[in-house]
């Protein structure tokens, strides 16, 4: 998914090269795409786009009074095109909104994958109190260590998750919260309501060294880096060295995501265990028995 270096990179390139431009016509591709129904996105055409923010890990076109809140998820890109073709192909198949610009390309939002969570809210007046910018949390580049203390207690929950919770601190995602772990030097399952001034000093500076070396990385492009292509020391390297120990990366597998750390740098070199199966008491590569079915009895 993209994160905060990504899509701040992203809104800059976009402000430079579609400031000023006039909004000629809105276009919906897919009935998905659209969050809100009022007021309807046409009804900032004849406006020039003004400005082109981020908000954690959103984008937002500014229309004047009117702003497109715009959301990637995990498959979304928005690029420039012809706009000429009603059922985008190649970089612009999976089309879900597109926006003609008067002397520009278009711009469309695709989304690659069938889950179709990206998505445009458009809204009037103030965005940032509006949904969906008004539950996030502080940027988390911003935040100084005694606001990361107050943020730990009030956010009781594992680091992992906490970094990447929206609403506690915004604009991480899991990439990041595997690296600022690494860098900070802290277990991912430590829990936030038993840290301090000191883990809280670690974490600060480790966001701060990862969003700048992630914004340096992809200010250098001239279109959104890959994933696989991102600067990573654990995120994504089960199974290699890490860099600052030479310890094997590790691993835990969830569902919808996968936590990385090195044992040696983190976890004093314990070995975390994967939570499903250590509730079954099983060794995580084990495969489960089966619970044998007795007859019901009449």
């Amino acid at each position: 998914m993209p994160e905060l270096p990504e899509v701040q990179a992203l809104a800059e390139r976009l402000e430079a090269g579609f400031e000023g431009a006039v909004l000629e016509r809105v276009e919906p591709l897919a009935f998905a795409a659209l969050k809100t129904y009022q007021p309807p996105p046409d009804a900032a055409v004849g406006r020039p786009l003004e400005t082109v923010g981020r908000r954690g890990k959103l984008l937002i076109f500014g229309f004047g009074d009117q702003s497109h809140v715009v959301h990637l998820m995990q498959g979304g890109r928005l690029r420039p095109d012809s706009g000429s073709a009603q059922r985008p192909k190649g970089r612009t198949k999976g089309g879900l909104m597109r926006w003609h610009f008067r002397g520009h390309p278009a711009l469309t939002l695709t989304e690659a994958g069938t889950e179709r969570k990206a998505g445009v809210w458009v809204v009037e007046g103030d965005p940032l109190s509006q949904p969906p910018l008004d539950g996030l949390g502080p940027e988390a580049d911003h935040v100084e260590p005694d606001r990361m203390v107050a943020l730990f207690a009030a956010h009781p929950q594992r680091l992992h998750g906490f970094l990447r919770d929206q609403r506690a601190i915004a604009g991480l995602g899991r990439r990041l919260a595997n690296e600022v772990c690494h860098r900070a030097r802290l277990s991912p399952f430590a829990v936030t309501s038993g840290m301090g001034a000191g883990e809280a000093v670690r974490v600060v500076d480790a966001i701060r060294s990862a969003v700048t070396e992630g914004l340096a990385f992809e200010r250098a492009r001239a279109e959104m880096s890959a994933s696989k292509d991102r600067p990573a020391a654990v995120h994504d390297r089960a199974g290699e060295a890490c860099p600052t120990c030479g310890d094997t990366v590790r691993a835990v597998v969830y569902r919808d995501y996968t936590v990385n750390y090195c044992p040696t740098c983190q976890t004093g070199g314990k070995i975390l265990a994967d939570n499903v199966y250590s509730r079954l008491g099983l060794d995580r590569d084990a495969q489960p028995a089966r619970a044998s079915r007795r007859p019901r009895r009449r």
